[in-house]
């Protein structure tokens, strides 16, 4: 019987797409990071590449389902055309000032919960990698390792990490 999967989960702006500030609104303004190398490197060691976000600017009104749905394509087509393929992204549309609380906004780890049982995924295998606190947080809670870079750092800086 085959085991679990491993898995490395990103956050995504400021670890895939540049770090605009608040939120990046329009995908006209998405710039995608060149970090394609080192995830085709984790892809070829048999890590699923899982993104996970909070996207409060939907409960904000900021932006639509569709714009998102367009810059998450436009994500998927940039690192495919470089051998690079998500397994799966998933995101949060609350913020706490406007839809309350829910389990899924990071800190806490209901996105990566979701991935870990949608992909059946050893969590003692894998990593989250992210660029705020809160992310690491949300992955201890999820019992994946937690790696945390500064906003539009090169993830090859910490590839060493990951086994």
């Amino acid at each position: 019987m085959p085991g679990k999967n491993k898995a490395v989960f990103l956050d995504r702006d400021g670890v895939l797409n540049k770090e605009l500030g608040d939120y990046v609104t329009r995908v006209e303004d998405f710039v995608v990071l060149d970090n394609f190398e080192t995830l085709k490197t984790l892809q070829d060691r048999g890590y699923l590449l899982i993104v996970a976000t909070n996207q409060g600017g939907l409960a904000k009104g900021w932006y639509t389902e569709d714009e998102l749905a367009k810059m998450h394509a436009h994500l998927r087509s940039v690192y495919k055309a470089h051998g690079v393929e998500f397994t799966d992204i998933f995101y949060c549309p609350h913020h706490p000032q406007f839809t309350g609380d829910c389990d899924c906004r990071k800190p806490k780890p209901g996105l990566l919960l979701q991935g870990i049982e949608k992909h059946d995924i050893d969590p003692s295998l894998s990593y989250f990698i992210g660029d705020r606190e809160r992310d690491v947080v949300a992955g201890t809670a999820a019992g994946v390792k937690g790696i945390l870079i500064d906003s539009d750092q090169p993830i090859s800086d910490v590839l060493g990490m990951i086994a």
